[in-house]
């Protein structure tokens, strides 16, 4: 032997197509929980999950809820079609050159629902399945016997050497030293293990996770109890103390805050009680206000009652109900939801109740949530923009209306529309009055301004009728810091100079911009309690 040593190299080699292959993946939000495959025609469910409208379809006719991923469970009250995401998995799959989705088979998603369920819930049409599936095993076995005796009557044909050339297989990989690796290979395959993405391996009704088979708090329990009473005193003296509780008592709220008790609180939201109706929403607001009940309170299916409480609860009830969506749009996962399930119009029109709350709210609600895009649209095509200008004209809730048209004016959908409703003229006259009632609405002001004035041309003819350049110097000069720099910045924009420039065609040194912390200021300005909602 030599007394040199080897160095092994292995060399791995992996082909373009397994790449290609893995750069598309589709992204996990495109993928229908329940079926495992990219959606082909998308609905959101009530309880804010995205999910294909067959499979939806097959569990609402079986009676059956599964249990996702995620281990939350949908509630399919309410089917609507989720436009915006099928859009996007469409031009996902343009710009990665995969086939458009298509419908799973009605056969096969119901043998998956059927599969998911505990052998106690299997439904009629579950059995029948079942039985068809065995008749077909049994039919197949049938012609597998009749073949066998047709081969027995033949003589058998014997075919060693192709079949010794068939199971041949390499035994020697080759490295590049002189010396070779023997490896035992196995001759037969290996079985396949794919499984659904929701598969588990115990049935729903086994599950751990499930609060079914978690403890129950005792006043948990009570409350329920309680709140389900038929006695309509019983009812209104604890959701009286459930408010009560969930207000001065913080950590109490993520406790109570259970399935049990969220479609409890669900079905009080519609009640023709004033008491009652008043203080389960203002329960609801309460326990939305920490931040790891706000998913799961959308998905429990309340949007859909808030939302008719807003259309025609009793007055208090509605500016609790604006409360609690501006408390839930505060989290990113439910923006979309709660603009697709249809909030959208009825804060619109809550901006004009007589209640200063409700209108505060509801404006806070309808910044949050048109920070997602297909909500930005979705306001534009409502015909928002003259009604939010004429609230902006008439001083009312001008700070926080302005926050709204900033984020319509960052799409060009928006843009558009504002410009044709003569925005840049609104503003203008606003920043030209000096009349305003605070910097920050001010700030709000100018922010709308630079919002409108980004990839435009035609703003610039607007802004120089309007007389901007005289009002944005004097801001320039007298302003806060943050009205300052955006005043700055559209000037410069209007004299065709310097970096902020894009119509000409000028490069922007973006980089420069981000290091300078100068694209972290064009956000309009919040106040503290514009970000946060309150107890009540």
């Amino acid at each position: 032997m030599g007394r040199g040593k080897h160095r092994w190299k292995i060399l791995f080699y992996r082909s373009q197509s397994a790449l290609k292959s893995e750069s598309k993946q589709p992204p996990k939000e495109f993928v229908c929980p329940i079926s495992g495959s990219l959606m082909a025609d998308p609905v959101i469910v009530a309880s804010g999950h995205t999910l294909e409208r067959i499979c939806v379809e097959v569990c609402k006719d079986l009676g059956f809820t599964p249990i996702l991923p995620d281990e939350s469970k949908p509630n399919f009250s309410t089917v609507i079609p989720n436009v915006a995401i099928k859009s996007t998995i469409l031009n996902w799959c343009r710009a990665n050159g995969v086939e458009r989705p298509k419908p799973p088979e009605l056969s096969s998603v119901q043998k998956l629902a059927c599969a998911l369920m505990p052998p106690e819930k299997l439904t009629f049409k579950c059995k029948m399945e079942e039985e068809e599936s065995e008749e077909e095993k049994i039919s197949v076995s049938v012609e597998k016997e009749e073949l066998l005796k047709g081969v027995a009557e033949n003589p058998p044909v014997k075919f060693s050497y192709a079949a010794t050339e068939l199971n041949r297989r390499p035994t020697h990989f080759y490295t590049s030293s002189d010396e070779s690796v023997i490896t035992a290979i196995p001759t037969t395959p290996l079985p396949f293990a794919t499984r659904p993405s929701c598969y588990s391996s115990s049935s729903s009704s086994d599950n751990v996770t499930d609060e079914s088979l978690n403890p129950v708090s005792p006043e948990e329990e009570e409350i329920v109890v309680k709140l389900k009473s038929l006695q309509v005193f019983d009812q209104e003296e604890t959701v009286i103390s459930l408010r009560k509780i969930t207000r001065t008592n913080p950590d109490m709220r993520v406790p109570l805050c259970s399935n049990r008790l969220l479609s409890v609180l669900k079905s009080l939201l519609i009640s023709r009680y004033s008491v009652i109706q008043i203080n389960a929403v203002a329960s609801l607001v309460n326990l939305s206000l920490e931040k790891i009940n706000k998913v799961k309170i959308v998905r429990a299916g309340i949007v859909p009652p808030l939302i008719d409480v807003l259309k025609g609860g009793f007055p208090e009830a509605q500016e609790h109900a604006a409360g609690a969506l501006f408390s839930l749009a505060l989290d990113d996962d439910n923006k979309m939801a709660i603009g697709v399930l249809g909030a959208l119009p009825p804060l619109l029109h809550i901006l004009r109740s007589e209640s200063e709350r409700a209108r505060h709210d509801s404006a806070l609600a309808l910044y949050h949530l048109s920070l997602v895009q297909s909500n930005r649209s979705k306001l534009v095509k409502l015909g928002s923009v003259p009604t939010l200008l004429a609230m902006v004209k008439g001083g009312d809730l001008a700070s926080r209306v302005l926050l709204i048209l900033c984020n319509l004016a960052a799409c060009a959908e928006g843009r558009t529309t504002l410009l044709d409703a003569n925005a840049v003229e609104c503003f203008v006259g606003m920043l030209r009055k000096k009349e305003l009632d605070s910097e920050t609405t001010r700030e709000n002001c100018v922010g709308a301004l630079y919002a409108l004035s980004q990839g435009s041309l035609r703003f610039k003819v607007l802004a120089k009728e309007a007389g901007a350049a005289e009002v944005l110097r004097e801001v320039e000069e007298r302003g806060s810091e943050r009205a300052r720099e955006k005043a700055k910045r559209i000037l410069q924009m209007m004299r065709g100079t310097g970096r902020y420039h894009e119509d000409e065609g000028e490069e922007v040194d973006w980089e420069s911009m981000l290091d300078s912390g100068v694209l972290s200021q064009t956000r309009p300005r919040l106040s503290q309690n514009e970000s946060v909602a309150n107890s009540t």
